[in-house]
């Protein structure tokens, strides 16, 4: 059986124009369950990945509004708890749609550490907004009181920032790779996983933000996922992006792809890094990565949707070879 790392964005849970009720985010948990239906009918094992952006944003405030009647959490603790809230909702979900499909896969969420470099060049160079915005004085005092580093952001405010340092070790790595190896649809990196710290022979959780992407290309290369998918709001990747000339991509390789990066087309805020993340993973020795919505995963996997992007030595190689059988399955068997 083949393996695809499947990273789901914010979207899949909270989607535009959505107030991130707990009713909300179980129905598009159940739409993107639907869809990993397919895959695995289709014959894959799914490893998943998600975002936690809007969630940790929300147990941020609620610590701090409930500071006065408990304890304040710090970010990697809350890190913790909405990738538990998070997985809740997916694995639910997920054993929701098997069972309806009378297919029996075991589900299971994995809290998962990340581990990251204390002389990261980000850890001296905050940039992730995170948490809500705050009046000038509110952030200054805040600033005051508990040394936090503060931007303005977007003229709407200002917000706390925090670093966002690369990810090199996935500590739960083996137990992932054995649950994976023994048929279980494993939930894992949530959020891009909680960041920790070896120091002085203990590990410690740090105040900072994973990329969601960079930690799922780290673990689809750990794990040598033959598939890294990324599910996100858009059906592909594109040149231009939201101007007249918008143009997509549908096949590309990854120095076509690095050159297009280098001119500008993927903002950093928004496809940068993702495009960075597959670029790792196929420099790293992967076989094929896709973009798409998560409403046309079955279709990109099948490929006949989405961005697919290829190392250029073996480009060729894998589209010549390119499964027949699966895509025959996705068109007849559902």
């Amino acid at each position: 059986m083949k393996t695809i790392l499947l990273a789901i964005g914010g979207n899949s849970l909270i989607r535009a124009g959505e107030a991130g009720t707990i009713a909300e985010q179980r129905a598009n948990a159940q739409r993107t369950a639907g869809q990993i239906i397919g895959l695995i009918r289709a014959g894959y094992r799914i490893v998943l990945t998600h975002g936690n952006g809007p969630q940790v944003g929300a147990a941020l405030l609620r610590s701090e509004r409930g500071a006065s009647q408990v304890p304040g959490l710090p970010l990697d603790v809350c890190d913790a708890s909405t990738q538990g809230e998070i997985g809740y909702l997916l694995q639910q979900a997920l054993q929701t749609e098997l069972h309806q499909a009378d297919l029996h896969v075991p589900v299971v969420t994995v809290l998962t550490q990340s581990l990251v470099l204390p002389d990261d060049p980000s850890m001296q160079h905050p940039s992730k907004p995170i948490g809500p915005f705050y009046s000038r004085a509110d952030a200054e005092e805040r600033q005051r009181l508990l040394g936090w580093n503060i931007v303005e952001d977007a003229a709407r405010g200002y917000r706390r920032i925090v670093p966002s340092p690369d990810p090199v070790g996935i500590l739960e790595l083996e137990v992932i790779r054995n649950l994976v190896g023994q048929g279980v649809l494993v939930i894992a990196c949530g959020g891009g996983g909680i960041p920790v710290i070896w120091k002085d022979g203990s590990l410690q959780g740090v105040e900072a933000v994973i990329d969601k992407d960079r930690a799922s290309a780290l673990l689809a290369s750990r794990l040598a996922a033959d598939l890294f998918v990324i599910a996100t709001d858009t059906d592909y990747v594109y040149l231009n992006y939201k101007k007249p000339t918008q143009t997509p991509l549908l096949q590309v390789g990854a120095a076509e792809l690095g050159e297009h990066a280098r001119a500008g087309h993927f903002p950093p805020g928004n496809m940068g890094p993702k495009i960075e993340s597959v670029l790792r993973f196929l420099r790293q020795g992967g076989k094929e990565a896709i973009i798409t919505s998560c409403e046309n995963l079955c279709q990109a996997v099948a490929g006949s949707a989405g961005t697919h992007m290829f190392p250029d030595r073996n480009r060729a190689e894998i589209e010549s070879n390119t499964d027949l059988e699966t895509k025959a399955l996705f068109v007849g068997g559902r």
